[in-house]
């Protein structure tokens, strides 16, 4: 007879942990039945353990399948005197092949006729059921081999719980605490379960402390042997969107839909974005009043920019809108080579490349076109392809948006005008005692007159 007391505490206790009753009390009876047969079972014998909860008995029973000479085969003719570890290994090398017939064994197996016998309407593959003597008393092996029973149980129907659990989660945003960092992947601390943020999926120039609280986006949740996997991401281009649909209510109700988004996570995003309803304007609705819900989320980010167009319809008007912040003059389309000629002025060269090209690269890639910049002139700036941005080299420096060397030496030229003092010969140092001397001197002239 079981405690009841403890085990309604002990199911108590993992109910709190997404376990159900049930589970744990099939988990029992599991291995209630592993240590009976492991103790007074016989070889092959099928036992079922079955926990009364108003009392605390235990009672087993055997069970055996019904069979026909269909479904099994009787072994052959001096296969019993086999010894007991040949007799195991034979029945192990013929349960391994393919299509054979298991053998026909009177622990699990009852013919139809004999089962009849028993039950009148027993057909073939239903079960009977042999009540079996009940015991308390399990040796030490039998009683550790049901704890592993029962902790197996316990595991696997963890696993389940959190299988459940975070997989109605995948594709949204998880808050955890940062338990530690090992060989440059992050671990977080999700509550029942531990999730993974790989170094590859991390913001560079990003850097986790013990104890601190981060947001990320689950994007895979893997069954591994010990256990489930929980996949993050801090750089995923969805971690942005979602992040937006917590701060812009028309996004999260549809009202707004992103069409295109191209990141360069910790440096550099751009969005495109289109409204469903025409009273909604759809980059108004990311930015927010005064720039509130686009700042919150670039503070989230690490301060990553965030360049937020309208999507459209027209390809030509959209390339422009993607080169933004740079005016463009015009835009010819190449179909056929799926390339874009974008003509810009001189003084939006820099806007329209960005710094290291960065700028038209994420236009390359948020429009799906090759991008090739000129300047009014007709002569080639920069050029997008699958291996990058090919920047001409006549002035890199303002393409990559770096200020001239010779501003650069001017400057330094002015501040050292500013702060050079004049030669030491060509300074008049009056001593203070000179000043002093001549007002005296007056003041003596001036009583020898009025003597």
């Amino acid at each position: 007879m079981l405690d009841l007391k403890t085990i309604n505490s002990v199911l108590g206790e993992f109910a709190d942990r997404g376990i159900t009753k049930e589970t744990m009390v099939d988990a029992i009876e599991a291995a209630m039945a592993t240590a009976y047969k492991k103790e007074y079972g016989k070889r092959g014998q099928i036992v079922r353990a079955k926990l009364n909860m108003d009392t605390g008995t235990v009672s087993f029973e055997q069970v055996k399948t019904v069979v026909d000479e269909t479904l099994v085969r009787f072994p052959e003719e001096g296969e019993d005197e086999l010894s007991e570890p040949e007799h195991r290994e034979r029945l192990r090398e013929e349960e391994t092949p393919e299509g054979e017939l298991p053998r026909f064994d009177p622990e699990k197996h009852i013919l139809l006729a004999d089962a009849r016998r028993i039950k009148r309407d027993a057909a073939v593959g239903g079960e009977l059921v042999f009540p079996l003597e009940p015991q308390e008393d399990f040796g030490r092996i039998a009683a550790q081999t049901a704890k592993q029973v029962v902790i197996q149980k316990i595991r696997e129907a963890e696993k389940l719980s959190i299988l459940d659990e975070f997989g109605h989660k995948k594709g949204e945003i998880v808050s955890g605490v940062v338990q530690r960092v090992e060989r440059g992947a992050i671990f977080i601390d999700l509550g029942r379960a531990t999730g993974i943020i790989p170094y590859e999926e991390q913001i560079p120039g990003e850097r986790y402390r013990m104890g601190e609280r981060i947001r990320a986006y689950l994007y895979a949740v893997d069954e591994g042997f010990r256990g489930v996997y929980l996949r993050l991401s801090r750089a995923h281009p969805q971690f942005l969107v979602k992040l937006f649909n917590l701060e812009a209510p028309e996004l999260a109700a549809g009202s707004v839909v992103v069409k295109a988004l191209a990141r360069e996570a910790g440096s550099r995003t751009k969005i495109a974005v289109v409204s469903i309803d025409p009273h909604v304007d759809p980059v108004g609705s990311l930015v927010g009043q005064r720039g509130v819900r686009v700042s919150t989320v670039m503070s989230e980010l690490g301060g990553e920019r965030i360049d937020i167009i309208e999507w459209s319809d027209t390809v030509g008007d959209f390339i422009k809108e993607s080169l933004s912040p740079a005016s463009v003059l015009s835009v010819k389309l190449d179909e056929r080579e799926h390339r874009a000629t974008v003509t810009v002025s001189e003084d939006q060269q820099s806007l329209a490349i960005g710094r290291g090209g960065q700028n038209v690269r994420l236009a390359a890639k948020l429009t799906g076109w090759n991008i090739d910049i000129i300047s009014s002139e007709g002569e080639s700036v920069a050029q997008t392809s699958e291996e990058g941005v090919e920047i001409a080299p006549e002035n890199p420096a303002e393409a990559a948006g770096v200020m001239p060397t010779e501003s650069a030496e001017i400057v330094t030229e002015e501040k050292t005008e500013k702060t050079v003092l004049p030669a030491e010969e060509e300074l008049t140092i009056l001593p203070a005692s000179d000043e002093t001397a001549a007002d005296k001197e007056e003041d003596r002239d001036k009583a020898k007159d009025e003597n």
